[in-house]
């Protein structure tokens, strides 16, 4: 495995890595992002559907669970799985078709479906590491 770590001091830091993501982003590949409420995974999902050449509002999926971006390089799914209580109800939204798809996923709070995360997801993990300073943030990325 390989492990990359960024800084991030501001929301704008966290949105362009979000884009870097997203233009290196390939056909298949998962990202199971963790991260306390207010990390900032919503923005780095909105950076990875800019670097994905998707030009529309990117809006968080906490209610509707998965958003479908398409007409950027290639589409891109947003999930925001907090409030999903059992893995099951993933079925019921035919994840696996995305999941094992030709585009590219996010997964906001994966641990709340850990055992549907495909082996071989890239791990995002976003902390406030400096409690000082509300907006930096430590954000490993693990492939």
């Amino acid at each position: 495995m390989d492990m990359q770590v960024y800084e991030s001091t501001n929301r704008e830091d966290t949105y362009e890595l979000g884009v870097k993501l997203g233009r290196e982003a390939v056909a298949g590949e998962v990202y199971a992002v963790t991260g306390d409420l207010g990390a900032g995974k919503t923005v780095l999902a909105k950076g990875m559907a800019k670097g994905l050449g998707f030009e529309g509002v990117v809006n968080s999926p906490t209610f509707t669970v998965m958003q479908e971006y398409t007409g950027g390089r290639l589409d891109f799914y947003h999930f925001d799985t907090y409030r999903i209580e059992e893995p099951e109800e993933m079925y019921e939204l035919d994840y696996e078709e995305y999941f094992f798809g030709k585009g590219v996923c996010l997964v906001e709070w994966p641990e709340q479906i850990e055992e549907l995360i495909p082996e071989g997801a890239i791990r995002i993990k976003m902390e406030y590491d400096r409690p000082e300073d509300i907006e930096h943030r430590r954000i490993s990325i693990e492939r």
